[in-house]
């Protein structure tokens, strides 16, 4: 569902440019509004969201899959912790559809999809290891890393129930916007693939702005 967001971005609290490659980190308080902006248009956001004050807690996949009963997300979409909580709802959105299921790159699955020689290609997973490996005082470690929403990244489920990774339906501008129902830390990667079409094969920088 397309809903554009009332927000200015000149008041926002907080901005900062990602680029291709690069990962993001922040806690977002409860009340606060995160938006994802696609500078350039057909780039993938891989996202995890914990709660800032116990990282055990995280979204949920499935928990939030099951209470939507939809493996797309969109303006008010509720994602859902592994506590069964809230942890943020999708109040705004421009591009209309987001993916839960398709899983973040890896030196595994660049391998395996891909060919051997693509091992060693920089990807999300290895963007996230970073960040953790960075932030010791987050207490966090790889075990950490699980399910990721892929925002503005469109795999398809085929009528046979598999997935396919096609052309991103963002453009230039478009974003997605989240209001935190607890304090969240937001850790992004913003993928570097050059291997499928979820960025249009030329990897892009994207902005992250908050508003108090």
């Amino acid at each position: 569902m397309i809903k554009q967001s009332a927000l200015k971005p000149e008041n926002a609290a907080f901005r900062e440019t990602v680029p291709a490659g690069e990962y993001f980190l922040k806690v977002v308080k409860a009340g606060e509004t995160v938006r994802i902006l696609d500078l350039e248009g057909n780039q993938a956001a891989d996202t995890l969201f914990y709660n800032a004050h116990n990282p055990t807690e995280r979204y949920s996949a499935v928990d939030t899959i099951r209470d939507q009963g939809n493996v797309y997300l969109t303006a008010g979409s509720k994602l859902m912790s592994s506590e069964n909580n809230v942890m943020l709802e999708i109040t705004a959105d421009t591009c209309g559809r987001h993916d839960t299921l398709g899983g973040a790159c890896a030196a595994e699955s660049n391998t395996t999809r891909y060919a051997l020689e693509k091992k060693c290609m920089h990807s999300c997973r290895d963007s996230w290891l970073v960040a953790v490996t960075e932030h010791e005082e987050l207490g966090m470690t790889k075990r950490d890393i699980t399910h990721n929403i892929n925002f503005f990244m469109n795999v398809p489920v085929t009528a046979d129930g598999g997935l396919t990774f096609a052309d991103g339906i963002s453009d230039a501008g478009k974003y997605v916007e989240l209001e935190a129902k607890m304090d969240v830390l937001v850790m992004i990667s913003n993928c570097p693939q050059l291997n499928n079409p979820c960025n249009g094969w030329n990897p892009t920088p994207i902005e992250v702005l908050v508003w108090s």
